[in-house]
């Protein structure tokens, strides 16, 4: 940037431009072991969040009134916009920003990390020159000096991951507790924090972060937005597993789409079971699974490339789509709706007997969700809503370029964008009875 550059070391403090009335703050890497989980705890004078709502990532990427956004760049890196007048006018003391590290590994190994804070003319600089042991990193404090805002290097480490951290700023977090057990903790903690009376410290939140209780949360805003929160439906995924798809699952991507779709299935799905399909030149059904279980699932399932030969490298997608309907309308067939999230990178060729399924299917209780991954030929799924002879509208379509690029909010909204619209139009002609 234009302007002045002051570099920070540890303990170090400078002034943000006040004059600026915005500052982004960017915490970045150049290689790690794993990838990063970035965080920011805005705190008050007892150095503990106020509530869960001011604990900012990327699953909650802004408190109440949107004074601090998260927003991921990539795997490595992120940013966090402050609406610099808004925090002043805030019960907030201080903004700390952390990473932990979401894998194996340990900073010692990260190389190239860094904390930038940028308002005006003025970038503030804090490299992490010297390796740490830990899992987590107190990276940097943004807090109140008179009218505006100082940055303060830190370079504090916890050893255990995202707990220690959470706890030393106020957050609980739990070993894995039941789903019940997470929202009685939740409602426990706000109750506890809105008795609290003023200037008496409230209690430490307790919260479950676990991937797959995180993934719910935004589930279940998603459902809310499009007001179908109370839904049941049987839940399906189905993953391209053709020889194009192989780096993606290399590289965790499919394992990662698995997780999020399988908090659908916790949140909507009658037993909360997720059952599973992959598919090349040929398909394969796979054991069902629920939030116990679920880590490395497709690696278990489907190991590597070197597994692929058994389904062939080619797009058969009809072979796929045919057994889902043979299973949810002749082998185990239900009054609950069935909602399938169907994955492919692309290749489509088989437009007629893809159609033909489609138009078979509308007659049934499943709705086909679509999901391209990147910018391929997807052939009829591109014109879904221009395919005649269907008995209701029964699937929906849209492509990403990047799905570890998009946010829970966005892919859970798009995944429910077509799915209410079908479910009433499926109700008013008999398809769905439940």
């Amino acid at each position: 940037m234009d302007g002045t550059i002051i570099n920070l070391v540890s303990g170090s403090n400078a002034k943000l431009d006040e004059a600026s009335m915005n500052a982004r703050v960017k915490i970045s890497c150049s290689s790690s072991p794993a990838e990063l989980d970035l965080s920011c705890f805005m705190v008050g004078p007892d150095g503990r969040v106020p509530a869960d709502d001011y604990f900012i990532f990327y699953n909650q990427p802004a408190d109440p009134q949107r004074a601090v956004r998260f927003e991921p760049i990539d795997k490595y890196s992120g940013e966090f916009v402050i609406d610099l007048r808004a925090l002043q006018s805030s019960g907030v003391e201080k903004c700390v920003f952390a990473a932990t590290l979401d894998g194996p590994g340990t900073f010692a190994e990260v190389r190239g990390c860094k904390i930038s804070a940028a308002a005006g003319n003025t970038e503030l600089v804090f490299a992490i020159t010297e390796g740490k042991a830990e899992t987590s990193l107190v990276l940097a404090e943004l807090y109140r000096h008179g009218q505006g805002f100082k940055l303060r290097a830190v370079g504090r480490g916890f050893h255990g991951g995202l707990k220690p951290l959470a706890e030393a700023h106020g957050v609980e977090v739990e070993d894995e507790p039941a789903a019940a057990e997470l929202s009685a903790s939740i409602a426990e903690a706000a109750a506890a924090t809105a008795a609290s009376p003023p200037g008496q410290p409230a209690p430490p939140l307790k919260l479950n972060l676990t991937k797959i209780d995180l993934h719910k949360q935004q589930v279940a805003l998603s459902l809310r937005k499009k007001n179908i929160e109370q839904e049941k439906a049987r839940v399906a995924v189905v993953f391209d597993a053709s020889g194009s798809m192989s780096a993606l699952y290399q590289k965790g991507v499919v394992q990662r789409a698995f997780e999020r779709i399988l908090a659908v299935a916790a949140s909507m799905d009658d037993d909360g079971m997720l059952d599973v399909w992959f598919f090349a030149t040929k398909s394969k059904r796979m054991p069902s699974v629920g939030e116990t279980g679920y880590e490395d699932y497709v690696k278990r399932t489907y190991p590597g490339p070197r597994m692929f030969g058994g389904l062939g490298i080619g797009n058969n997608e009809p072979v796929v789509m045919a057994d889902i309907l043979k299973k949810y309308t002749k082998e185990d067939p239900g009054i609950l709706p069935v909602y399938v999230v169907f994955f492919s990178d692309g290749g489509i060729y088989e437009t007629r007997k893809i159609s033909k399924l489609l138009i078979d299917s509308s007659k049934h209780n499943i709705f086909w969700q679509f999901v391209g991954l990147g910018q391929a030929d997807y052939g009829v799924l591109r014109e879904l809503d221009d395919l005649q002879g269907r008995y209701v509208d029964n699937a929906d379509f849209f492509a990403l370029d990047d799905l570890d690029e998009v946010s829970d909010e966005e892919l859970y909204d798009r995944l429910f964008n077509e799915f209410p619209k079908w479910l009433r139009e499926a109700r008013e002609k008999g398809v769905i009875r439940s």
